[in-house]
Formats: C-alpha cells, structure tokens, sequence
C-alpha cells in the first residue's frame, strides 16, 4: 500500500506488496524490492538499491550525497540487501568515483541514528549500534557487532564475527572473531559467546584461541607471529583468513592486551 500523502518520483521502480507511509519521499532513480516497509517520513534519493523485504524506519535517510570533498555529482549507489532493518534517523551516504557504490548486506540491523559513510561495505548479518559512525571507505565483515556509539576511522576493516564494545573508537584494524574494547581499543579475547551461537565448534574455537596466543601473548612481533603460525599451524579457512585479514591490513591491526 502506498499512502496518498507519500511522493513517489516518476521513474522510480517499486516491487510487490510495498508499503509506503505518508509523508515518505522516493526519488526517480530508485529501485524498492517486494514487501519492503518505508516508514513515514523517511527519504530515499537517487541511487538506492534496496532488496526484498526490508523495514525503513521514519527520518531516515538512504542514498544521501556523501560527505566528500572529492565528490564531483558522480551516479553511485547505496545497496540495501534483503531483510535488512534501518532504524529511525540512520544516513546511508551512497558511493564516490571510488568504488561506486556504498553496501549494507543482507540481514543486517542499523540501529537509530547511525551513518555509514560513502563506498562502506558492511557484510551480512551485521548489527550496527545506536549513534555509530561510520567513516568512508570502512569495510566490516560478516557476523560483526558494533556497539553503541562506536566510532569507526576511514578506511578501516573490521573482520567477520567481532563484537566491539560501546563508545570505541577504532582507528585500527579488528581482527576476526575477537572481542575489542577500552581506549585504546586492544584485542579482550575472543568473541565465544558469539562463536557458540553459530555453532563454532568447541574444536575450532580452540584453534582460533591458540592462534591469538601467538599473536598477542607470545612476544613475537606480528610478522614473526605469522611466519610461525604458517610454519606450525596446519591450514584451514580461519587461519587463512586471520593470516590473510593481518596481511592485508592498510592501517595495522588493534594493540594486544595491556
């Protein structure tokens, strides 16, 4: 259902069974999966993308010009994958020259007053906290969580399955499957909790726990920590991935424990 008061933009294309509230505003270039909800008041501009089944909660606004000074008025996007939730208040700045686009995967949560910031790609199944920011060019892995008011630095990557703690501010990079806090933000031990709740098994959870004992606790800087866990350590998708997150790290990874 579409409300009389709502303005749906000419050209815009609207998917099945769309429910779209009074006073909402749709733009022409804009694309709206089925059994998508837009709650009143909330604003979607050019270049958004959203999927199927979607909730978008009342002021907030997707696909806004971002905040950039290298922005020339560009066509980019802002993707919304299906069943994801944007709460009350939350920008979603859509892309620049440099990637094009900005992402919010499937399934995800952005909690009240959150942005995320131009060619952002946050992974699925992701909660973003109440009054987060998110910089440009941040990239966050599956399974992340981030609590209230955490502030993430440009170009930073957050890995799959972290759990951040509230008012952080991450300048660095996360690495995966750990839990981060205090200031400055250092790596507290592994995200078990989590981890349990996807059915890491008790196996694999070891591994990953003696991996960041290498890491962290044994006093080898980080490129002999890597050179030994590649030497020592047999194979497998987390140690690669772990290997590979720190490898590729552009900004280097959060402190170990003080």
């Amino acid at each position: 259902m579409i409300s009389d008061s709502a303005y749906i933009t000419p050209g815009a294309i609207v998917g099945k069974a769309v429910t779209i509230d009074p006073f909402a505003f749709v733009a022409a270039d804009v694309i709206i999966g089925d059994e998508t909800w837009v709650g009143p008041g909330a604003v979607i501009l050019d270049g958004a993308r959203i999927g199927r089944n979607c909730r978008i909660f009342p002021s907030s606004v997707v696909s806004g010009i971002p905040q950039d000074v290298k922005f020339r008025g560009e066509i980019t996007t802002a993707e919304i994958g299906d069943n994801t939730i944007i709460r009350e208040g939350v920008t979603v700045n859509r892309g620049t020259v440099t990637t094009g686009k900005t992402v919010v995967g499937n399934n995800c949560l952005i909690m009240a007053y959150a942005h995320v910031g131009h060619d952002c790609i946050i992974g699925d199944n992701c909660i973003i906290g109440n009054a987060c920011g998110l910089a440009g060019e941040v990239r966050i892995d599956d399974w992340a969580i981030l609590s209230g008011a955490v502030l993430v630095h440009q170009f930073v990557r957050i890995g799959g399955h972290v759990i951040i703690g509230g008012g952080s501010k991450v300048r660095t990079d996360v690495t995966p499957f750990i839990k981060a806090d205090r200031d400055p933000l250092c790596y507290m031990g592994l995200n078990t909790v989590g981890l349990n709740r996807r059915n890491f098994g008790k196996e694999r959870i070891d591994e990953i726990h003696n991996i960041y004992r290498i890491i962290y606790q044994s006093r080898r800087n980080t490129t002999q920590a890597l050179e030994y866990l590649e030497k020592e350590f047999k194979a497998s998708p987390d140690r690669d991935y772990i290997l590979n997150f720190i490898r590729d790290s552009g900004r280097g990874i959060i402190r170990g424990p003080r």
